[in-house]
């Protein structure tokens, strides 16, 4: 199921609680470029053909990473990215964008992707393992 960019937006613009969806769009992207430097091969196409275009673009076409970033470095780089954020406030965006990503890409696509990254990113997705 594809995302149209309007409703994608409007759901991390409600779940960030942000108050324009310029905001809410800075974060989407932001986010999503640092995550696409994290995801390989099949699972970054199949997240990417799930998101609205625009959006599928950022994934595919990452910031570099020179290794996997444990999800503390994670925040802290989107922080480094969003003009202004705090590490508090970018574990707010990151956890906004990759919670709609997470519903957006179902149960099965979105526990595949967290097999490919640094573990505790769970929390970030919204999906606490239970394990």
């Amino acid at each position: 199921m594809t995302l149209r960019w309007e409703a994608f937006l409007d759901q991390v613009q409600e779940r960030g609680q942000y108050g324009t969806h310029e905001e809410a769009e800075r974060a989407a992207r932001t986010v999503l470029a640092l995550l696409g430097a994290h995801l390989v091969g099949d699972i970054r196409a199949e997240l990417a053909a799930r998101l609205p275009d625009t959006f599928a673009l950022i994934l595919l076409n990452p910031l570099q990473s020179a290794e996997p970033l444990s999800p503390e470095r994670f925040v802290r780089a989107t922080a480094a990215w969003i003009e202004g954020a705090t590490e508090q406030t970018a574990t707010w965006d990151v956890s906004a964008v990759l919670s709609v990503t997470a519903d957006v890409a179902g149960q099965k696509l979105t526990r595949r992707a967290l097999l490919q990254l640094p573990p505790g990113y769970d929390l970030l997705f919204g999906r606490p393992d239970p394990t």
